[in-house]
């Protein structure tokens, strides 16, 4: 017995039972993530599927896209400009509105321009673009203020490259705060001071600015501006801004994004109509600026006529309640050029108070000027 080796039973487990269903579901949601984030659900029944609160709560639960890398020239771009943004504003004794006119000859309005400016110099500056013929002045305000001037085409970058030459010209001049653009048939709708304390005091540059995924808008885009500009940035808006210092630095600081729509938004590009001077600076800060901007233009404009031009005001036309009208609407409305023509409505915001929208006004035929005098006390009085 004590030679007998004694082998130790063998040791029996208790079998596991793996949780196999477990992994089964478990794998299952992860392919079911997978393929909803590669292939996003496109109709809201597949959405509600996934959410009660439809694509836009999925789609947010989502782990962002990854970013695209910048090209060496929009890191330069970028850093430029938002050194500039971030610079104080240069400080002056003698803050101006400089008022930059934008014609293709002599200005119709000077008498009433002149009656606007009286009593207020020193505190304004007034520059001229005539494209086309040398204009005569009738107001001292205006006489040597014609800058080199270049031939502009409607539509073409020409437009934008004679508003950069203005804001060029009127940046010579370090008093010179806030930038307004204007043309041959623009009126002002308020006192001088209203409008000056209005563009002074404010925060940011009004430049109209709204998204239109219509024929109008986002059709006119071209991919020829990528990478630097993708289609989900494009933006629309008229031209006629007013911006403060800092802003027109900035704008005659680039290069990149103005030879992209210099070379890619034109008439006839690929089949389309692109029109620089409705898209550039709508665009532009869009992408590097969105919230220094107010997203409406302060020159109002009636596009109720729905022509391709806004309507014309002839001298039947004006009278104390058109302007009284025009000056006490405290929204802007953009309507999109799609076939659901989808109207968007936001209120004025000036430095976060809901005020007026409008400062200026243009079409006015220039059989106008004799009513406009005769009601300018009047109406800029209200």
């Amino acid at each position: 017995m004590k030679d007998m080796q004694i082998f130790p039973m063998p040791r029996h487990r208790a079998h596991l039972k793996k949780p196999t269903w477990i992994i089964v579901l478990v794998s299952m949601v992860a392919m079911f993530l997978i393929c909803a984030y590669i292939y996003p659900p496109q109709n809201s029944a597949a959405c509600y599927l996934l959410s009660s609160s439809g694509c836009n709560s999925f789609s947010n639960w989502l782990p962002p896209a990854p970013a695209r890398e910048f090209t060496d020239n929009e890191i330069a771009s970028r850093v430029v400009t938002q050194d500039i943004l971030r610079t104080p504003p240069l400080q002056t004794k003698n803050s101006k509105i400089a008022f930059l006119f934008l014609t293709p000859g002599s200005l119709p309005f000077e008498k009433l321009w002149d009656m606007f400016f009286h009593g207020h110099e020193g505190r304004f500056s007034v520059y001229v673009h005539a494209s086309k013929d040398k204009p005569f002045h009738a107001s001292h305000y205006f006489v040597n203020r014609d800058i080199r001037s270049d031939k502009v085409a409607w539509g073409k970058i020409s437009m934008v490259d004679a508003e950069r030459r203005l804001l060029a010209n009127a940046l010579k001049d370090p008093d010179n705060q806030h930038f307004v653009l204007l043309s041959d048939s623009c009126i002002p709708l308020h006192d001088f001071d209203f409008i000056y304390n209005y563009l002074i005091y404010t925060n940011v540059s009004f430049v109209d600015c709204f998204e239109d995924p219509g024929p109008h808008g986002s059709g006119r885009y071209s991919e020829h501006m990528l990478p630097e500009v993708d289609k989900a940035d494009f933006r629309k808006g008229a031209q006629w801004f007013t911006m403060k210092r800092q802003h027109a630095v900035v704008v005659m600081a680039d290069s990149l994004y103005y030879t992209k729509f210099r070379l890619y938004c034109r008439p006839n590009m690929d089949g389309r109509n692109c029109y620089s001077d409705e898209h550039y600076l709508p665009t532009f800060f869009n992408m590097l600026d969105p919230s220094g901007i107010a997203n409406w233009s302060v020159t109002h404009v009636d596009w109720s006529e729905g022509k391709w031009h806004p309507k014309s005001y002839r001298a039947e036309d004006v009278t104390y309640q058109l302007i009284k009208n025009i000056t006490s609407i405290d929204e802007s409305v953009h309507v999109t050029s799609d076939e659901k023509k989808r109207v968007q409505v936001r209120p004025c915001l000036w430095n976060g108070m809901q005020r007026p929208c409008y400062l200026f006004a243009r079409k006015f035929l220039p059989e106008t000027l004799d009513n406009l005098m005769l009601l300018f006390s009047n109406y800029t009085a209200m």
